[in-house]
C-alpha cells in the first residue's frame, strides 16, 4: 500500500505524486493537507461566530479526516516527518472541532 498513482498534482508548479487515496481529488498531500486546514479553519471560525454550518461541510470535514487515516495507514518508508506531524496535527484540530460542534449550540443547515 501507499502507492502513488501516475501523474502529479493538479496545483500549478506542482510536480508531487498523488497517493492512491488522493486520486479523486488530484491532489498531492501537501496541498490537500493546507486545503483541508483551510476548510477546518473557515468550520470553526463559523462556529465560534455562532454561524451556521452546513451538513455538507461537516461531511467534508469527515472525509478529509478518514482520508487523513488512510494516509497515515498507507504510509509510505519515504513521507516526510512534516508531513506526518501535519496529517496528526490537522486530525486532533477535527476532533477539537467535533467536540466543540458537540458541545455548544451550533446550528446544521441542509443546503436547499
Amino acid at each position: 500500500m501507499g502507492h502513488s498513482v501516475s501523474g502529479a498534482c493538479r496545483r500549478i508548479s506542482c510536480a508531487n505524486a498523488i497517493p492512491a487515496s488522493l486520486a479523486a481529488e488530484q491532489l498531492c498531500l501537501d496541498h490537500f493537507l493546507d486545503e483541508a486546514f483551510a476548510r477546518t479553519d473557515q468550520a470553526m471560525e463559523r462556529c465560534q461566530m455562532g454561524q451556521a454550518i452546513d451538513s455538507l461541510s461537516l461531511e467534508s470535514l469527515l472525509a478529509d479526516a478518514l482520508t487523513i487515516v488512510n494516509n497515515l495507514d498507507d504510509e509510505p518508508t519515504e513521507r516526510n516527518p512534516d508531513q506526518r506531524d501535519r496529517m496528526l496535527e490537522l486530525l486532533l484540530i477535527l476532533a477539537n472541532l467535533h467536540e466543540y460542534v458537540a458541545h455548544r449550540p451550533v446550528r446544521i443547515v441542509r443546503p436547499a
